[in-house]
């Protein structure tokens, strides 16, 4: 099923929808302000697992939020990570910390860490409120080497195998980037969509 959207111009009852979906344990995929990614409530350890086998990886995941001030009931937020979350959330940057007890195995990194963004979109924050919880936030599997963009592609690649594919047209093919805080300073791990002068200067 896939659920139009307009990128610009929230819709609350599309997005009231979509959280049904989530709440009675679906997965979907939804845009963000970089890519499209699966997604599904973070305490559905079935969806989590069927996202796995789609992704055909075990690797850790990243979640979204839609407020700053719960990010820290998932990791453990310093005061660098802190400075640096005021400055670039929202936007399409993903911060790297060391998890809390609430963040299920299956998200974590082998270093117990976990990936948390706030997308600059209005559909996944609005989302989130809906839900009352983070989503879980990885791309779509890449074919060919390259990111899937078209919502009319991902539905023809994944077919059945997602519960709703939210369709906010075409996107950029460029990933988020990717700051680790597991230490006490910054990381790029990744360079993606977003200016990193600040992170580097730092």
């Amino acid at each position: 099923m896939r659920i139009q959207i307009d990128p610009m111009r929230p819709k609350p009852r599309t997005t009231q929808h979509v959280a049904d979906i989530l709440k009675d344990g679906g997965i979907i995929v939804y845009p963000t302000d970089t890519v499209y990614a699966l997604g599904c409530m973070v305490s559905n350890k079935h969806g989590l697992e069927r996202i796995s086998q789609i992704k055909a990886s075990m690797k850790p995941k990243s979640i979204i939020f839609a407020e700053i001030k719960d990010i820290s009931e998932y990791a453990k937020v310093g005061n660098e990570a802190y400075r640096l979350m005021r400055v670039l959330f929202p936007g399409p940057y993903t911060l790297i910390l060391p998890a809390t007890r609430l963040v299920p195995r299956l998200l974590q990194s082998k270093r117990k860490s976990i990936g948390v963004r706030i997308p600059d979109h209005w559909f996944c924050h609005a989302l989130v409120e809906q839900v009352g919880e983070p989503i879980i936030t990885t791309s779509v599997p890449m074919t060919d080497e390259r990111i899937h963009i078209d919502p009319i592609e991902i539905e023809a690649h994944l077919g059945n195998r997602v519960d709703a594919i939210v369709d906010s047209g075409i996107l950029p093919d460029i990933p988020s980037t990717v700051i680790s805080l597991e230490t006490d300073s910054p990381e790029i791990v990744r360079y993606g969509l977003g200016p990193t002068e600040l992170i580097e200067a730092a």
